[in-house]
Order: structure tokens, then C-alpha cells, then sequence
């Protein structure tokens, strides 16, 4: 006798439930109309644009097959403007965690697709629970920021939805690395979560941060101003400084967060990862020896000593659009990982500025937050003088470089390779400010001033008198230089550990790190400093 089966649908309408294969059917459409996001015309809308979507980049970025979404299934609650009849699966935003390079990383996706990616209350709150679970587990946190910003049909809870990410963001600081990509348009309050992250990523041409948009901007002040001019990722890479890193294609961008990763623990209670070295960690490049020029006023690459010193290839820059005058970065020596500060010769010769100082010394503070020891190279003639600097507050922003070296417990090593002159000298890493291992090179010239600053003022009256100020000036400056302005004086001090050729940089370095690996420090007990920000 032959049996039919119903339906899961029809026994339902004769009042039998639905069967597990029933409902693992209605789970799957669900799934799907999820994984589509706003639709086909929406998803095709952004590849026209040349951006991924959200699920793309997720999947481009995690290693294959190890992301496990949170929450795919919620919809806003709203049922207001009529959107009780839009309620899309995921509410605009993929949310969960995957592997990258085998380490746990949680992730959040802004889905542009779907109500342009706006922010509302359950939006909101599925960000959050993937920055607690973060937390929880001590894992880093990217987000990959493409939005229109706040839902205007959701009124104060969009606002109150970014203050709960806010918060979040100022808990984990310090305690998980926090990685912001922007590609996108990301403006008005939605600025604020990547601004307080470790490091924004933008693409050229696709991504925008801004506080207020070109219409706006031209409605109150007049001005005509395009979205890249007044927020683009170059404009923030190179003049704001709000970007660390301008990428030419999503991909890109993706590609460079995953090698930052790299560089740094799951979180501050970790050290940093240490990888199987490749280079010889006795290593001395010869090319060291001639790499400062013989004329203090001759400039150099200070990239190409740090690239000599690390283990080859590994040296990572960041932000290296902007305050082009001081070098920051991520370097291997012997597999450990490292951060790198450095003055740079080739642009003004080195010298500290307002923004050079704020970009090093929120590098150093990253880098003590997740225990990086940092390495600093130093080759500076002093702050750059004017009016332009002093009116913008170098001494406060100056400060901020001082404190940060000053607060670190992480190891320091710092090696000097030519000039290091006045309180420049005092804010880069040194003996007294609490470095642990400060070397210098046999070129390196340390004093209140430089040569012939020194003299000028030293030697006054006599160069007034002279039949040859000229020819006794430089006499003079060079027998200040040859007494005063070299290292002897202040190794004789105990200002410098040692004075070294710097053929012996890398493998004095390696050994100093091995030597520090159980250095333990601590600050005196206090709610926190004050720093002058």
C-alpha cells in the first residue's frame, strides 16, 4: 500500500507542527536572506563603487572557514516611518568572530546594503556584545566601518547606541588592540569609535571621515570643499594625522591589518608574539658604517639604519604620510617583536614638531599598553623654533613625548647616531627619562646646543673683537665639538651604557632584549596621570 507524506506547511494548516526538517528548511531561507543583506541590486549597487560588502571583506580578511557569526538573525525593532515592513536579517551589520593566522579575532562589519549601513538600537547593540565578548576572552577587535551614520527613523537610541560603542571603546583601550578600517563614507558622531581605536585604515578614493559633510560645511562657512578634500584617506594620512595608513584598495587595507596583528599580543596581559627568526641575529651590515655623513648638516635616511638593524623585510611603518620628520614602526630583531621610533634627517632635519610629537608619543604609550619593547633611534638637533610651533603649543604637545617615554615600563633601548642636543635630547628615550640601554655611535654629538649655537653665545665678545670672526668661529666650533659635543663626556657621566661601532647595533641590541625579557616595573598607585593632552 503506497503512504503519503504530507507537507511540513500542510500539516501545519491542519494543525500538526511543523517537522525538524521543516524547520531546519525555514532556518536556512532565513540564513540566506540574511547573507543577502539589502539585495542583489544593493550588492551590485556596491561593487559599482569597487567595495566589497560586508561579508566579503569578513571572509577576504579571517582565515577560510573559521568565522562564526553572532545575532544573524535580528531585526530592528522599529515601527515607526514605516519600518516595520523593512525589517532585513542582521539589521546592517555582521558581527562575530573567526581566526586570523590562527589567533581569535572578533570582527564587525557594517553592511552598507541594508539602510546604508545606518547605526540603530539593535545594530548597536550587536556591535557591543562583539566588543564584550573581546573583552572577555582577550582577543583584538576589528571594525570595518562603511555607514551613513546614525538611523534617523530610530532617533535618540541611534544616539545612545554609539555612546554604548563609545564607552566600550575607552574600556578596552590599552587592555585588547582595537583596529578601525574605514571604507567608506563614516561621518558626524561615527567618527568617534575609530577615532579612539589604535589605528584607522582608510582606501583612497572610496573611504570619508568627517565631522560635517561638504553640504553642510558650505551652508554654514561658505566654503566648497570635496568629500576627499575634507576627509579623504590622504587628507587624514597626510595632514590630520587621524589615519595611520591610506590604502589603495580594500584588499590592501585587509592585507596590512592582518601583517599589524602580527606584530602584537591578544592582549596586555600577553607578550608579544615571537616568531621563528630568519635572519642571523649576529648579523653586521657593513653599509652602517658610512651611512651618517661626515657634515652634521648632511641628511640621511634613518629608514635605511632601521631596515639594516631589524630582521630584513620586517620593518612595518606607521603613519608614514604624516610628520614624515619622526619614523614609527614595527620591527623584528631575532623574531621578537619590537616598535621603532626614530628622528628623521631627511625631512627638517630631524627635528621635533607639535605633530611629530603627538605621533610618537601615542605610539610609544600603544606600544607600553601591549608590552612592545621599543627601540629609538636618535638623531636630533632640537624642537623646530617659531612662531608657527610656539603658537600651536610645543611645549604642551612636546610634553606629551616626555611623559609617554617617562610613564613606559616596557624595556627602552635607544641608540644615538649623530646629533642629540638640548631638551630634544632629554625627550628621546634617555638614560635619565628611564631607558634601560642607551648606546651611542662614535659620531654622535651631545650637548645643551649644537657647535656652533654654543659658541655663538660662549664666545660673544671675542667674535665681536676678532679682525676674522669667520675663521675664529669656526676654529671655535670645532674645538667645542672635538671637547664637548661627543659621546666620551657623556659615557664618562654614565649617561650612555656604551659607544658603539655600529656594525655591533643589531647584535647589542638582541642581546639587551634577551637580557630585559623578565624586566619588571611598575608605576606608583594611581587612579591615573595627567597627562597634557
Amino acid at each position: 500500500m503506497q503512504v503519503t507524506v504530507a507537507s511540513g506547511n500542510e500539516l501545519a494548516r491542519e494543525g500538526f507542527p511543523m517537522t525538524m526538517e521543516d524547520r531546519i528548511e525555514e532556518l536556512e531561507e532565513l540564513r540566506e536572506e540574511a547573507r543577502n543583506g539589502g539585495g542583489e541590486a544593493r550588492i551590485e549597487k556596491q561593487h559599482d563603487k569597487g567595495k566589497m560588502t560586508a561579508r566579503e571583506r569578513i571572509d577576504y580578511f579571517l582565515d577560510d572557514g573559521s568565522f562564526t557569526e553572532f545575532d544573524q538573525l535580528r531585526t530592528h525593532q522599529t515601527s515607526q516611518f514605516g519600518m516595520e515592513e523593512k525589517k532585513i536579517p542582521g539589521d546592517g551589520v555582521v558581527t562575530g568572530y573567526g581566526e586570523v593566522n590562527g589567533r581569535t579575532t572578533f570582527v564587525f562589519a557594517h553592511d552598507f546594503t541594508v539602510f546604508g549601513g545606518s547605526l540603530g538600537e539593535v545594530f548597536a547593540e550587536k556591535v557591543c556584545k562583539v566588543m564584550d565578548m573581546a573583552m572577555e576572552v582577550g582577543a583584538p577587535v576589528i571594525g570595518l566601518n562603511d555607514s551613513a551614520g546614525a538611523r534617523i527613523q530610530e532617533g535618540v537610541k541611534s544616539l545612545a547606541g554609539y555612546t554604548e560603542i563609545f564607552r566600550r571603546n575607552q574600556e578596552a583601550s590599552g587592555v585588547i588592540p582595537q583596529i578601525s578600517a574605514t571604507m567608506g563614507p563614516c561621518a558626524g558622531g561615527a567618527v568617534y569609535s575609530p577615532a579612539i581605536t589604535d589605528f584607522i585604515f582608510m582606501v583612497k578614493d572610496t573611504s570619508h571621515m568627517y565631522i560635517t559633510g561638504p553640504g553642510v560645511t558650505k551652508t554654514v562657512t561658505g566654503e566648497e570643499v570635496t568629500h576627499e578634500e575634507l576627509g579623504g584617506a590622504m587628507t587624514h594620512a597626510n595632514k590630520t594625522g587621524v589615519a595611520q595608513f591610506a590604502c589603495e584598495s580594500e584588499e590592501q587595507a585587509l592585507d596590512d591589518i592582518k601583517r599589524l596583528l602580527s606584530y602584537l599580543p591578544q592582549n596586555n596581559v600577553e607578550d608579544p608574539p615571537r616568531v621563528e627568526p630568519w635572519d642571523d641575529p649576529d648579523r653586521r651590515d657593513e653599509a652602517l658604517t658610512d651611512i651618517v655623513p661626515p657634515s652634521p648638516q648632511k641628511p640621511y635616511d634613518m629608514t635605511n639604519v632601521i631596515d639594516s638593524v631589524v630582521d630584513e623585510g620586517s620593518f612595518f611603518e606607521v603613519a608614514d604620510n604624516f610628520a614624515q620628520n619622526i619614523v614609527v614602526g614595527f620591527g623584528r630583531l631575532d623574531g621578537r617583536s619590537v616598535g621603532l621610533v626614530a628622528n628623521q634627517p631627511r625631512v627638517n632635519a630631524g627635528t621635533l614638531t607639535v605633530d611629530a610629537s603627538m605621533k610618537a608619543s601615542r605610539f610609544v604609550r600603544f606600544c607600553d599598553s601591549f608590552n612592545i619593547p621599543i627601540v629609538t633611534f636618535v638623531d636630533v638637533p632640537g624642537y623646530m623654533p617659531g612662531t608657527d610651533q610656539e603658537h600651536r603649543g610645543i611645549i604642551r604637545h612636546g610634553a606629551k613625548l616626555l611623559y609617554a617615554y617617562a610613564e613606559a615600563t616596557v624595556p627602552l633601548l635607544t641608540v644615538i647616531t649623530r646629533k642629540a642636543y638640548g631638551g630634544a635630547y632629554c625627550v628621546m628615550a634617555s638614560k635619565n627619562l628611564g631607558a634601560d640601554v642607551n648606546y651611542a655611535w662614535p659620531t654622535a654629538e651631545i650637548a645643551v646646543m649644537g657647535p656652533q649655537g654654543a659658541v655663538n653665545i660662549l664666545y660673544r665678545e671675542e667674535l665681536q673683537e676678532a679682525d676674522n670672526p669667520d675663521e675664529l668661529r669656526d676654529e671655535l666650533i670645532d674645538e667645542y665639538r672635538e671637547e664637548f659635543a661627543n659621546p666620551y663626556t657623556a659615557t664618562d657621566k654614565g649617561f650612555l651604557d656604551d659607544v658603539i661601532v655600529p656594525t655591533e647595533t643589531r647584535p647589542r641590541l638582541i642581546a639587551d632584549l634577551e637580557m630585559l625579557e623578565s624586566k619588571r616595573e611598575q608605576n606608583p598607585d594611581k587612579k591615573h596621570g595627567n597627562i597634557p593632552l
